[in-house]
């Protein structure tokens, strides 16, 4: 089963999340950008559901550190903020997709099966 490293600091994002992966992915959390870092070397992860407001790192600057390591890695931006300029931004820091929340299951696993 395909492993995916869920970063989210929220702990109600993160139960939704984990309810809409359980019966299609295993899944592992990071709560703050250092771990996502971390974790994806010591997980070795499939994807990424990367939250972009975290603590520590943001997501933006995880994934540019990610980056830095491996471009093979599918980056996912999960996010609150939708506006075209967060995206854009996310694209840049090195995220292969855009997801806004709340997000719909459908939605979310369509972006995910994309990548993997």
């Amino acid at each position: 089963m395909k492993k995916i490293l869920i970063a989210e600091d929220n702990d109600s994002n993160y139960i939704l999340m984990t309810y809409l992966l359980k019966n299609h992915y295993e899944y592992v959390r990071a709560r703050n950008g250092q771990e996502v870092v971390d974790m994806v070397e010591t997980e070795t992860p499939d994807l990424v559901l990367m939250d972009l407001k975290m603590p520590v790192l943001d997501g933006l600057e995880a994934t540019r550190r990610i980056r830095e390591k491996t471009t093979d890695l599918p980056i996912i931006a999960l996010t609150a903020n939708a506006f075209d300029t967060d995206k854009e931004e996310a694209v840049k820091a090195g995220c292969n997709d855009f997801l806004s929340k709340p997000v719909s299951s459908h939605k979310c696993l369509e972006t995910i099966a994309k990548f993997i």
